[in-house]
């Protein structure tokens, strides 16, 4: 499923082609929403923005278009009147004079007011948005610190969306690995230097994915490894998804856990208890 950073950077995507322009064409083709599409035509894109794993494009009606990036859901940008290869079922059309902003197989799609999104269901649970550049450390450290989350797990806070949005199955695992603490501990048992280095790690993985468009091993591990013929899949990341593999940093053989119903990925050793 995608996570923050690959949510951030389809936003980019749409938003290069639809912020500042005027829809000249909309379809939207789930039945609850399909009459709002005649509405967005003569509309002017504002601002194209993220929440965790969901998508706001807004509208200078005030309307926005609330899109939540599921397993199967895909945004293609391009220039008119190309239109994508694909089998998948087209769910939104919205179209410039000169471009195209398309949204394949999402079910879960709205078009909501100003205080319909301050509402929202799934929106108001959001913890701050891991690719949101005002989020800082001192910010994840106080959260991690704070008597709501300070006693739960980090491998399964690590995942929790009211904690930090944004975050998912594999930058959970790459993060722990990288500040060194095993899934099974807990903020509070946690020293200062280790909730410290948790905390920038966060904010770091989380961006340098969205910069590598998806490898969180520093720049010139990623190097070395392209030279030596890994493919980009098996270079990418530390441990996530290397289970049987051995750790990039120790040598000992990477394990594969079950931490809130989902896969997690350790070295036994960076991260011991």
């Amino acid at each position: 499923m995608p996570e923050g950073p690959e949510i951030r950077r389809a936003a980019d995507c749409v938003s290069r082609v639809l912020v500042g322009q005027t829809v000249v064409e909309a379809g939207l083709y789930l039945p609850a929403i399909s009459r709002f599409g005649k509405r967005l035509v003569g509309q002017t894109v504002t601002a194209v923005e993220t929440r965790g794993k969901a998508m706001l494009t807004r509208f200078e009606g005030g309307a926005t278009l609330y899109s939540h990036n599921q397993l199967y859901g895909r945004w293609y940008t391009m220039k008119r009147p190309r239109m994508p290869k694909t089998n998948r079922q087209l769910r939104v059309e919205l179209h410039t004079s000169t471009h195209s902003a398309l949204l394949y197989s999402a079910s879960d799609i709205d078009i909501l007011t100003d205080e319909q999104l301050a509402e929202h269901p799934f929106l108001e649970r959001l913890g701050p948005d891991v690719m949101d550049p005002r989020l800082h450390a001192d910010e994840v450290r106080q959260r991690l610190e704070s008597r709501r989350f300070s006693r739960r797990a980090t491998g399964s806070l690590f995942i929790d969306q009211s904690f930090i949005a944004g975050l998912g199955n594999y930058l959970r695992s790459e993060i722990l690995f990288v500040a060194g603490v095993h899934p099974s501990r807990r903020p509070a048992d946690l020293e200062a230097d280790e909730l410290e280095r948790l905390a920038s790690h966060t904010i770091s993985l989380a961006r340098r994915s969205y910069r590598t468009r998806g490898v969180t091993v520093v720049p010139a591990l990623e190097r070395r490894l392209k030279q030596q013929g890994w493919s980009f899949g098996e270079r990418r990341f530390y441990v996530f998804g290397r289970d049987g593999h051995r750790c990039r940093e120790c040598n000992s053989v990477v394990e594969r856990v079950t931490a809130s119903g989902r896969n997690l990925f350790l070295c036994p050793h960076c991260q011991s208890l």
